[in-house]
Parts: structure tokens; C-alpha cells; sequence
């Protein structure tokens, strides 16, 4: 005799219990099913036909009871085995056709073959293959609204023959059928079942089910009668089918099989993409936090990164290399200290100074014709061109002999030409008069910028140090010491022996101040780049806003779509499977918005750009930004992703 392929022994099953009332719905149910048998289970509503085609299926587990295919013990089995089982040796075919909506005839037909792992170019071979066979060759890409109940119940069809089909589980297949489309769905099984499928046939309809060979009668949940007597249980089971111990092989060799993920990976993103762009309103709603979150950050640290960027430049101008001596007063009711034209002899001579200029300066007031202004006029010697990396724009600077001379002549800077002498064409040879003494205009600095946030370097008139000594302050000490080191890059080791050579000569008297340029640049970096960070956290706060936005339209996704889950179980969709086809939806949104949200930060930062306003884009930032997009992406799509995998394929199927 032969292995039956299905064994039912006192199958129960039973709803409720605890705090609701508990129902049974079967009540001890034993049936052997053959290779090659084609069976109609009858029976009124309610009697419990579709919920033990749903154990036949592996869709649903009995409460009680031993159920064995192909000889094992489907009680032993795990998830991923059942969803072999539904996937290889199973078959269904629904009253209401269960066809995916977003997918064409062709997708749907092709889906089992894809948990499979069948390759692409098989599959669709095999699908084309089917759907001509059953009539379908013209409507391969016409989706289910687009096809009559016939057309789609033959989709139906197509679909759990795709993996071979060797049991074909038909729940009323022709309930919601015109007389002629439910003729030409039953030739089709019949037609099915003398091939060698086993055809189990679920229905009310008496006429129906006379169509098969065997039939199986139910009632309140308990198996009336069976026609078993006309049935072949004693090895002459149709020679075309299946046998037992065939599937038992496969299962034993199939269950561990894990597909091809690369196919299931295509398939969830074309899915996604489906859906996406069939609630497009709905998804760029959603998009739009995670969009404003990627640009906010990459323009709010392009911003900071441009601002810190400008500063350095404009600080760095100056010279890196610079150090500045002032005198201070040692102790608090102490004097100043004073640095003296010996001094300056002595640091002139050291070898890691190149260059030294004193500096004798105030802020003063400067008129030309009946305008006033008030700026940085700073006395000091020729080296300022070189020491400052400053050129003159206009005229040229003044000479040694006007330094010895203690000359009346001024080198104005970009700011004090546009404020006093903007409407002359040419300030050279103009006189200009300093706190009332007149000096003549001989050069125009070059536009240098602001060295920090509250002065302007281009606000100054430089003139000789003697004559800024003799004509207005009265006094030849300096203001402050501009020193150059020789080395840019010994910077400190310059101002280690500057310092060791004034205590010697002041009597180890720490009367003095050093300070450098670039202890003063490495300070507006940190001060910019902590802004930058700042900024940065703040903006990725939308990031978040966006993420929680993601969570909320996959959640919604998945309420909409519970029964396309079910689908997806019922053709052999691993848990896994589920969890990686919403996990990768909620990874297509967060990859849309975050290519987006960098469009549009390119596009805000072009148009600072032509707001004159300093914009500096780091691809770490650009991409770290976008990372984070993904980040969020899988972080908040995880949940309703690991919800849709988890639920029930009956439950599912049967949602609305």
C-alpha cells in the first residue's frame, strides 16, 4: 500500500477559552489522503471545511491531534519547513483569488518561484508558460483590477502551479464566478488532477463537488461520509502523480533550502517601489521629515564649516607665523611694563625671528573734505607688507626715507576708502587729516577682511612709526610687537625664546604678554567646530521627526496590506522573508528621502552661495548625513516590519 501523502489521526481545533467562550470547530477529523487523488470536502457554512483546509495547508495548526505529510510529523516541523511545505508541495487557489493588487499577472504568478529561489530568467519562462497555457498570454501585464473573476481566478491558478503544485488546495473556487467562468475553472482542475495533482476540492456546492472522484462530507466540525470505496489505496494511485516518498525526499533535502536572496531582495524593492509610488502624496508627506532632517544637517554643518573656513583664511592671512608682544603689568597695582628699542634689538637678533616691526597705535579719529570716520591708524616701519602678507592695491607704500623722515604720509586700508575717498577716482596725492594733522595719501591696502568677529583689519590707516610717535601720540614706545618667527611651523619654540630673552633682560620681570596667531587659530576652530557639532544636533532632530514619520507610514502599510502578507505566507513566504520585504521598504523611503534632502541642501547651499554667504559641503558630512537617513530608516521600519512577519497567514488572509 502506499505512503498516503496527507494523514489526518483525531484533528482538533479550537478557538477562544480563558475569558471568551471557547468554540471547536473540529472534533476529531481522520482522513488519509493518496497521490493523485481529486477529493471535494463538503459542506454548509460553518462547518468547519475551511479551517481544516487551512490545517491541510500548514496555514494553521490543529489544537490536537497528528497530522503527517508524506509520512513526518508536521508537529515536528519549524517555521521555515511549513513555509516549504505551502511554498513546494502546496498549492491554493481562493474563492476571492488573493492576488497581490500592485503586481501584475505575471508578478503574481511569479512569486512562489521567488521564495524558491528560482532564477529570474527561469521563472519567467515558467510563468509565461502557464499563463499561455491557461489563455493568458495577452494579459501577463494587466493587474488584477484590470482582469475579469475568470481571468483572475485562472492568475490564481497559474500561481500554485508555479513550484509544481503536487496538491491543489481550491477553497470554493468558482463561489464568485459567472456559470461559464466556474465551467472553465473546474475543467482546469479536472484537467489538473488527471495530470497527477492532487486536487482537494473545498465547496457548498453539491453540483461542484460531483465533478471530483472522492467526497468528503462535514458537519459541525466531524467528517458524515466519504466515498473512500471508489478511491485507489492499494498501490494504483495515478502513475503520474507524485508520490509520498518522493516529497519526503525533498523535504528532507528542500526545507533548509534558503532561495536566492538577491531574487527576494529585487522583488521587495520593485514592491516597494509600487507602493510608493501608488501613495505618492501619501509618501512624500512622510518623506518631507526625513528630507528637511538630511538637508538640515548637511546645510546647517556646510554653513558652520564654511564660517569656520572663512575665519581661518582670514586669520591665517595674517601669518600663522606671527607672534604678539605687548607689555602687562606684572602684578595688579604694578606698572606696565615697557618694551624698549634695546629689546627690540635683542629679539631681532635671535635666530628664530625673522622679521620684528614695532607698532605705535590708537584709534583716531580721520576726516576728508566733511566726512568723519574713526579708525585703527597704527604707526610701523616697512616690514608690514612683508610680515602681514598685505600688498597695496592702489599707489604703493611708503618708503625707508619717510620712516627716517618722520613723512606725513598714510597708507589707508579698503574700509577707510570707501567710507571717506569712495566717490574720489583716484585717493592718491589726496590729503586726509589724522586727529586734525594732515597726512598725505600715497597707497590703498588691498581688501584683507575681518580677522575676528568684532574687528574689521581693513578699517586702519598704516603710516610711518615716527611720524606716528612724533606728529601724533607723543611717545616712541610701542603699542604692541609684531614678531615674525622664521619657521611657521616652530611657532611656539620662537615664543619659548622670545620669552626666556625679555625675562633676562627685565630681571626675570614677567612684564610682557605673548601671544600667536596660531594659538589663536587652533582656538576659532574649536570655537567653530563645536558651533558646527551644535548646529548638526539640532538639525538631526528632524532626522528623528522623519524616522517616527517612517514607523507611523509602515505601521499603516502594514494594517493595509495584512492581507497581502497572508498572500505572500500561503505561497511560502518565510517570517524572514516578510521582515526583509518591509525592512526594505522602510529603507527605499529613508534612501529616497535622504537623496532628497541632499538635492535640496545643495540647492538651499547654492543659493547662500549667491547670497555672498560662506558655504563649505564635506562629503563625510553629505554622507554621514545620509547614513544616518538609512539609519533611521531601519531603526524605526525594524518594528512594523518584525509585526507583519509575525503575523498569522490565516488571520491575515482573512482580514479585511
Amino acid at each position: 500500500m502506499n505512503t498516503p501523502l496527507i494523514e489526518l489521526r483525531d484533528i482538533r481545533k479550537a478557538y477562544g477559552g480563558g475569558d471568551s467562550p471557547r468554540v471547536e470547530v473540529l472534533r476529531g477529523i481522520d482522513l488519509s489522503i493518496h497521490a493523485g487523488e481529486f477529493l471535494a470536502i463538503v459542506g454548509a457554512s460553518g462547518s468547519g471545511k475551511s479551517t481544516l483546509m487551512n490545517i491541510l495547508g500548514c496555514l494553521d495548526r490543529p489544537t490536537r491531534g497528528e497530522y503527517r505529510f508524506a509520512g513526518e510529523d508536521v508537529a515536528g516541523l519549524g517555521s521555515d519547513e511549513l513555509a516549504w511545505l505551502r511554498r513546494e508541495a502546496f498549492g491554493f487557489v481562493f474563492q476571492g483569488y488573493h492576488l497581490i493588487p500592485s503586481g501584475t499577472a505575471q508578478e503574481n504568478v511569479e512569486m512562489p518561484a521567488i521564495y524558491a529561489g528560482t532564477s529570474a530568467a527561469e521563472r519567467h519562462a515558467r510563468a509565461s508558460a502557464l499563463l499561455d497555457r491557461l489563455g493568458l498570454a495577452s494579459r501577463t501585464g494587466n493587474r488584477p483590477h484590470q482582469l475579469s473573476g475568470g481571468q483572475q481566478q485562472r492568475v490564481s491558478i497559474a500561481r500554485a502551479l508555479m513550484n509544481g503544485g503536487h496538491i491543489i488546495l481550491a477553497d470554493e473556487p468558482t463561489g464568485a464566478l459567472d456559470s461559464q467562468s466556474g465551467t472553465e475553472v473546474m475543467a482546469l482542475l479536472d484537467e489538473l488532477a488527471s495530470q497527477g495533482h492532487v486536487v482537494i476540492l473545498i465547496t457548498h456546492d453539491r453540483e461542484v463537488a460531483a465533478r471530483a472522484k472522492r467526497i468528503i462530507e462535514i458537519r459541525d466540525g466531524l467528517i458524515i461520509s466519504d466515498s473512500a470505496s471508489a478511491l485507489p489505496h492499494d498501490g494504483r494511485a495515478n502513475p503520474k502523480a507524485l508520490q509520498a516518498v518522493d516529497l519526503r525526499q525533498r523535504l528532507s533535502a528542500g526545507s533548509e533550502h534558503n532561495g536566492a536572496w538577491k531574487g527576494e531582495l529585487v522583488d521587495a524593492v520593485q514592491a516597494a517601489w509600487r507602493v510608493m509610488w501608488i501613495n505618492r502624496f501619501r509618501t512624500a508627506l512622510t518623506l518631507l521629515g526625513i528630507v528637511i532632517g538630511v538637508a538640515s544637517v548637511v546645510v546647517m554643518l556646510a554653513v558652520g564649516e564654511g564660517s569656520k573656513r572663512q575665519v581661518m583664511a582670514q586669520m591665517g592671512a595674517f601669518g600663522s607665523n606671527i607672534i604678539y608682544l605687548n607689555g602687562s603689568a606684572p602684578a595688579p597695582r604694578a606698572a606696565k611694563g615697557i618694551i624698549s628699542e634695546y629689546d627690540l634689538a635683542a629679539l631681532a637678533d635671535l635666530p628664530e625671528v625673522q622679521r620684528i616691526m614695532p607698532v605705535n597705535g590708537a584709534e583716531a579719529s580721520v576726516r576728508f573734505g566733511n566726512l568723519d570716520h574713526t579708525s585703527y591708524v597704527g604707526g610701523n616701519d616697512t616690514n608690514f607688507p612683508t610680515i602681514f602678507n598685505w600688498p597695496v592695491a592702489e599707489g604703493s607704500y611708503f618708503t625707508d626715507a619717510d620712516e627716517r623722515g618722520a613723512a606725513a604720509v598714510a597708507v589707508i586700508g579698503h574700509k577707510v576708502r570707501q567710507k571717506l575717498l569712495k566717490d574720489v577716482s583716484d585717493p592718491i596725492g589726496r590729503y586726509i587729516l589724522i586727529e586734525n594733522m594732515p597726512f598725505q595719501v600715497v597707497g590703498v591696502l588691498a581688501e584683507k577682511g575681518a580677522s575676528s568677529g568684532d574687528s574689521d583689519a581693513d578699517n586702519r590707516v598704516a603710516i610711518p612709526y615716527s611720524a606716528a610717535s612724533v606728529r601724533l601720540f607723543g611717545t616712541r614706545h610701542p603699542e604692541y610687537v609684531v614678531i615674525a618667527a622664521r619657521d611657521a611651523g616652530k611657532v611656539k619654540e620662537a615664543e619659548q625664546a622670545v620669552s626666556r630673552t625679555l625675562l633676562r633682560l627685565h630681571n626675570r620681570k614677567q612684564d610682557f604678554e605673548l601671544t600667536n596667531n596660531a594659538a589663536m587659530i587652533q582656538a576659532e576652530a574649536r570655537t567653530q567646530g563645536t558651533l558646527s557639532l551644535m548646529l548638526g544636533a539640532i538639525a538631526a532632530i528632524s532626522l528623528l521627526v522623519g524616522g517616527i514619520g517612517v514607523m507611523n507610514i509602515m505601521l499603516m502599510t502594514v494594517r493595509e496590506r495584512t492581507r497581502e502578507i497572508g498572500i505572500r505566507m500561503a505561497t511560502g513566504a518565510r517570517q524572514r522573508d516578510i521582515l526583509r520585504q518591509f525592512l526594505t521598504e522602510a529603507v527605499m523611503l529613508s534612501v529616497v528621502g535622504g537623496l532628497a534632502g541632499i538635492g535640496l541642501a545643495l540647492l538651499v547651499g547654492g543659493a547662500l552661495l549667491l547670497g555672498k554667504i560662506a558655504v563649505a559641503f564635506e562629503w563625510l558630512a553629505v554622507f554621514g548625513a545620509f547614513g544616518c537617513a538609512l539609519v533611521t530608516g531601519v531603526v524605526f521600519g525594524f518594528m512594523p516590519a518584525r509585526k507583519a512577519a509575525r503575523l498569522d497567514p490565516v488571520a491575515a488572509l482573512t482580514s479585511e
